[in-house]
């Protein structure tokens, strides 16, 4: 019987198959190696593997809908150009191809992208940056309300793109970027806090990476003390000449999508999945006591096969996700049916105990039950989705043992 409920949770994902149809339903294996529909499903069950499809990808609810944003915006094709990695990296192994953004990733900060569970990236907005006359630099300020307080930083970093700008006389020319954050004092007066600096040259162009680590953790904490940034340049021979950011050639608010500083997040989760949303729990005995009825008579039906794995796919399109997720399409997590029968052959993937075990259910079948055929290997899968339309942030999940690639006899 155990084998039978992780089965039937299976079948029951395959419901949300992609078809021609817009109608939702189950489908299952005809026998002849083909999907077919059993039977369309009701609101309810709907309803109910909607739920639990959100509380396995770690929601307690659908994010509203989004008005998509432009898929060129820097801070999207970063983690665009990562999400493609970590595909290329589950399907042919550890080998890393050239990035087609040109957004610099440094090794440590490579590291970070590896250990991380949870990338997240934001905007700059101007809404909460007071003006000072005076000053030659740049406030930024970004909305980091929705980094879960639950979940340990790895890193963050604040990217800004330099094009030629002013001084281009002589392009070898040191400066120095130096990030500050806000903080209030005691008296209420705002001073600043040296975070990180990097030089560069008035020619280079490309993206300057500043490491802002301290502040987000302390944001996090504590969300009433972002005040944001003060992002400062001076000359390298010069500590106390203090220029323009936009005459070095630095983009800070107007610019191109492709070249909008952005802050990027990296996150280690504590766990996926979050504590399930209370509903109405007669309504999901219904639900299972139907699907179970449909499982059953699949069973039942004659000509099971030998431990394989089958194809499952779950399409974010039927489920009308396709607002907010922006990739994957879909996912394909597929499963693992058939017998464990003796003699247990190689494909199988046996283990010495289920080969055991498949003995002495043949001296005892009523005793003892045969091996259950169960996935041996599980890959990850990583989603990238918006969180909102509020404040343009984007989040990169990778979610660990989420797809079936072997299957075997346990």
């Amino acid at each position: 019987m155990r084998c039978a409920i992780v089965l039937v949770c299976l079948v029951l994902a395959n419901s949300w198959t992609a078809s021609s149809t817009p109608k939702s339903g189950i489908y299952l294996d005809n026998g002849f190696d083909q999907t077919a529909m059993e039977r369309l499903m009701t609101v309810d069950e709907k309803k109910e593997m909607e739920l639990e499809i959100l509380n396995l990808l770690g929601l307690p609810r659908r994010p509203r809908k989004v008005n998509r944003k432009p898929l060129n915006k820097s801070a999207l094709k970063f983690l665009l150009d990562i999400y493609e990695s970590l595909l290329e990296e589950e399907h042919e192994g550890k080998t890393r191809r050239k990035r087609s953004t040109d957004v610099y990733i440094s090794g440590e900060e490579q590291n970070k992208i590896d250990e991380s569970d949870v990338i997240m990236t934001f905007e700059s907005s101007s809404n909460h940056v007071p003006g000072v006359r005076h000053e030659r630099g740049k406030r930024l300020w970004f909305n980091v309300s929705d980094v879960p307080v639950a979940e340990d930083i790895v890193g963050a970093e604040l990217k800004i793109h330099k094009t030629p700008g002013k001084y281009t006389k002589n392009p070898d020319y040191k400066y120095t970027v130096t990030i500050y954050q806000l903080i209030k004092t005691d008296d209420g007066e705002r001073e600043l806090e040296y975070i990180s600096a990097q030089n560069t040259t008035s020619g280079f162009t490309g993206w300057i990476s500043l490491n802002v680590t301290a502040c987000l953790a302390t944001w996090v904490a504590f969300p009433d003390s972002n005040k944001g940034f003060y992002l400062s340049v001076h000359p390298a021979d010069k500590p106390g000449h203090e220029i323009r950011p936009e005459d070095l050639g630095l983009v800070t608010v107007k610019g191109d999508d492709e070249t909008q500083p952005f802050m990027v997040a990296f996150l280690k989760a504590v766990n996926h999945v979050k504590p399930r949303i209370a509903r109405d729990t007669r309504t999901k005995k219904d639900t299972l006591d139907g699907m179970m009825r449909d499982y059953s008579r699949d069973v039942n039906k004659p000509a099971q096969r030998s431990c394989r794995i089958e194809t499952l796919y779950i399409s974010f399109k039927d489920l009308k996700w396709q607002d907010w997720i922006i990739a994957p399409d879909g996912y394909a997590a597929y499963y693992c049916v058939g017998e464990c029968n003796f003699p247990l052959n190689a494909h199988m993937n046996a283990t010495n105990h289920a080969i055991v075990q498949t003995l002495v259910h043949l001296m005892n079948p009523l005793r003892t039950p045969k091996p259950c055929c169960a996935p041996t290997k599980l890959g990850a899968i990583p989603v990238l989705y918006f969180l909102d339309d509020q404040d343009q942030n984007v989040t990169l999940k990778k979610y660990k043992k989420m797809v079936v690639k072997t299957c075997g006899c346990h």
